[in-house]
C-alpha cells in the first residue's frame, strides 16, 4: 500500500476524474488517515475509527469513479456492491454480510494471483522436469528428480523419438538433450499424454437466507473432498502441457494459509467497500404488504459499518477498520431520512457537482482515459486516422449539456452515447475505407446529432 499524501492523491485522482474537488480532498484525508493510524500508538489504535463517507450527486457525475480509482490507487481490498441488491434478515436474498465475505474472497484470490506470479519460474523448472518424465519414462518408476509420476508416451505425425536404455550415464546423456530440445521449442508441436483435472460445474448448490459460514460447515468443500477428483486424460501438445503444469506447479507452491492470513490482514486494516444506491434503501415504509423494509436493511448493515465480527470460510473477519463509501442520487430521499444510527457512523458528507458544457470539453480530452483516445486508439487498429477539431469537441460537449438538461440528467454517461451514434458509420465502414484519414469536426458533429437532437421525443429514445 501507498502512503501517499492527500495533494499527492488528489493529483493521481486528478489523471482520470474531471472536477469535484471536494470529493476528492475528503477521500484523500480518509485515506491518509489510515496512514496516520498505524502511527499512532497500539494502546490509541485500535480506537480510531475510519470516517465513512456519503457522497451525494446526480448519476454519471463520478462517485463510483472516485472509489474505484482510490483503491487502485493504494492496492487496497475493494468491493463496490449495490445496497438495493440487500434484503432484510429473514427474507430470501442477500444478507449484508455477504459484502465481506466476497471482498475477503476477491482479496484472497489476487493475493494467489501475485502470489503465483512470483513462483512462476519455480514452477516453471519443475514443470519442465515433469514433461521430461514423461517424454523419458524410467521403467515401472516414472519419478524422476522429485517429479509427480505421471504416465505418458510420445507421439505425433513425426519421427518419434528413439530412446536406448544404456545405463544411467546413457539415460541422463539422454534427458539433457530432450531439455535443450525442449527449451529450443523443437518439441512444442509434439503430443504427449497428460492427466488433467476436469472442471465441471457443481451439482448441488445451497440457498440460505444467512450465509453459508454462519452454519458452522463449508458444505461445497465438505461435499468437494467426499467426491474423488474428476481427471481425464488428453492427448495435448508440449507447448500446452508446459502451461497447465506451470499452473498446477504454481498452485502447490504457494502457503495458502499465508494467503488467507495476510488477505484477512489487508481486509480489516485496509478494506474499502463501496456502497452504491444507499439512497434505495433510505426513507420510511409507507405501504404494506410483502415490500422488504428498507429500515430492516438499515438496521442489519449498522453493525457491519459500526464494527462487528463477521464468520467466513477463511475465518473471522473484524469490520471495525474498513472504509465504508455510500453514494446515491438521493432526487427522492433524502440523507436525513437514513436511520439515526446509520447517519452517525457516515459523518462526511459531500455534495459533488452536476456536470456542465466546460466538464465535458475536458472529459473527452484530458483524462488518460479520455473518449476521444479511445475511440482514436480503435480505430487505428484498422489504419484509420481519427482526428478530432477543437469546435467537434466543443459541439459534443454543448448537445451533451443540452440533452441532459432536456431529457434525463446521467452526466458524462451521456457522452457515451452520443459518441457511439457520432461514430456509427465510420466504426462500421472502418475496415473498407479508402480514405485512411477521418476528420471530425463541428459540421461532422451537427450532420450526425443536429437532427435527434431537435427532435426531443426522437433524443429521448435514441441519446
Amino acid at each position: 500500500m501507498q502512503d501517499l499524501k492527500p495533494k499527492e492523491i488528489v493529483q493521481r485522482l486528478d489523471r482520470y476524474i474531471i472536477g469535484q474537488k471536494n470529493a476528492k480532498k475528503s477521500v484523500a484525508i480518509a485515506l491518509r488517515n489510515r496512514w496516520r493510524r498505524r502511527q499512532v500508538e497500539q494502546g490509541l489504535r485500535d480506537e480510531i475509527a475510519p470516517k465513512n463517507i456519503i457522497l451525494i450527486g446526480a448519476t454519471g457525475v463520478g462517485k463510483t469513479e472516485i472509489a474505484r480509482r482510490l483503491a487502485d490507487l493504494t492496492d487496497s481490498p475493494f468491493y463496490k456492491v449495490e445496497a438495493s441488491k440487500f434484503t432484510e434478515v429473514g427474507y430470501v436474498g442477500r444478507d449484508v454480510e455477504s459484502m465481506v465475505r466476497d471482498l475477503v474472497e476477491l482479496t484472497i484470490n489476487n493475493l494467489k494471483g501475485r502470489q503465483q506470479e512470483a513462483v512462476q519460474e519455480k514452477a516453471a523448472a519443475i514443470a519442465e522436469e515433469r514433461i521430461l518424465d514423461i517424454l523419458l519414462p524410467t521403467g515401472n518408476t516414472p519419478k524422476a528428480q522429485g517429479a509427480p509420476p505421471i504416465e505418458g508416451s510420445v507421439a505425433g505425425e513425426g519421427n518419434p523419438i528413439d530412446i536406448v536404455d544404456a545405463g544411467a550415464a546413457s539415460k541422463s546423456s539422454t534427458r539433457e538433450k530432450l531439455r535443450k530440445m525442449l527449451r529450443a521449442g523443437k518439441l512444442d508441436d509434439r503430443l504427449v499424454d497428460l492427466e488433467v483435472e476436469a472442471k465441471s460445474p457443481p451439482m448441488v448448490e445451497i440457498f440460505s437466507n444467512t450465509g453459508m459460514e454462519e452454519m458452522g460447515i463449508n458444505f461445497k468443500d465438505m461435499l468437494g473432498n467426499l467426491m474423488p477428483k474428476n481427471t481425464k486424460r488428453r492427448k495435448i501438445k508440449v507447448s500446452e502441457a508446459m502451461k497447465i503444469l506451470c499452473q498446477e506447479e504454481a498452485a502447490h507452491l504457494v502457503d495458502m494459509e499465508k494467503v488467507v492470513a495476510q488477505a484477512i490482514e489487508m481486509v480489516e486494516q485496509s478494506g474499502i467497500i463501496f456502497l452504491d444506491e444507499i439512497d434505495k434503501i433510505a426513507g420510511k415504509e409507507k405501504g404494506h404488504g410483502p415490500d422488504v423494509s428498507k429500515e430492516g436493511v438499515q438496521r442489519d448493515l449498522l453493525p457491519i459499518v459500526e464494527g462487528s465480527s463477521v464468520p467466513t470460510k477463511y475465518g473471522t473477519v473484524k469490520t471495525d477498520h474498513i472504509l465504508f463509501i455510500a453514494s446515491g442520487a438521493f432526487h427522492i430521499s433524502k440523507p436525513s431520512d437514513l436511520i439515526p444510527e446509520l447517519q452517525g457512523r457516515f459523518p462526511i458528507r459531500v455534495e459533488l457537482d452536476n456536470l456542465g458544457k466546460a466538464e465535458f470539453e475536458r472529459i473527452l480530452t484530458e483524462p488518460k482515459n479520455a473518449l476521444v483516445l479511445q475511440y482514436i486508439a480503435l480505430l487505428r487498429t484498422e489504419g484509420i486516422a481519427l482526428e478530432f477539431t477543437e469546435d467537434a469537441v466543443a459541439t459534443i460537449a454543448s448537445i451533451a449539456e443540452e440533452v441532459n438538461t432536456n431529457t434525463e440528467n446521467i452526466g458524462a454517461r451521456r457522452l457515451h452515447t452520443l459518441m457511439e451514434r457520432l461514430l456509427e458509420n465510420v466504426l462500421f465502414d472502418a475496415p473498407d475505407l479508402e480514405e485512411k484519414t477521418v476528420v471530425v469536426d463541428a459540421a461532422f458533429v451537427n450532420g450526425q446529432l443536429k437532427d435527434i437532437v431537435e427532435d426531443e421525443d426522437l433524443s429521448r429514445y435514441i441519446l
